[in-house]
């Protein structure tokens, strides 16, 4: 079974899906089984990560900022602004698609981990992802 997530987003930021993923696997009713979690983007993407500290998603955020900043000269992609290049390379280095075993008809994630999306533009989008569980 697959279901269409439509996420919006404010901007740059990670924004928790793990509740719709989790709605996603009990519709499907999958007792054992895996479940796929893709973005339908190039400057968008998905990570499994803390969601106890908002502390950690700011200093993702940070970390990526400084690792793959705006206005750099190297970038000749800019026709769709500033951020855009800079946003398909972060994308590039984490991931568009995920993989989460169900187990007992459950998403088994770990104690403080959440599935995220994670935008990477400045501007606020809606966003596709694709959960099939199977």
């Amino acid at each position: 079974m697959t279901t269409l997530l439509r996420v919006t987003t404010r901007g740059q930021g990670l924004v928790e899906i793990t509740r719709e993923v989790v709605d996603a696997v009990e519709a499907a009713g999958v007792a054992e089984g895996l479940c796929t979690i893709f973005v339908q983007h190039t400057s968008a993407s998905l990570v499994v990560q803390e969601n106890a500290d908002p502390d950690v998603r700011n200093d993702l955020q940070a970390f990526f900022r400084r690792l793959v900043p705006e206005g750099d000269p190297l970038w000749t992609h800019t026709a769709e602004g500033a951020d855009d290049m800079p946003a398909h390379v972060r994308a590039a280095l984490t991931q568009t698609s995920l993989s989460v075993p169900v187990i007992g008809g459950r998403l088994a994630l770990g104690t403080w981990q959440g599935v995220y999306l994670w935008e990477h533009r400045r501007a606020g989008s809606q966003r596709r992802v694709l959960v099939h569980v199977g």
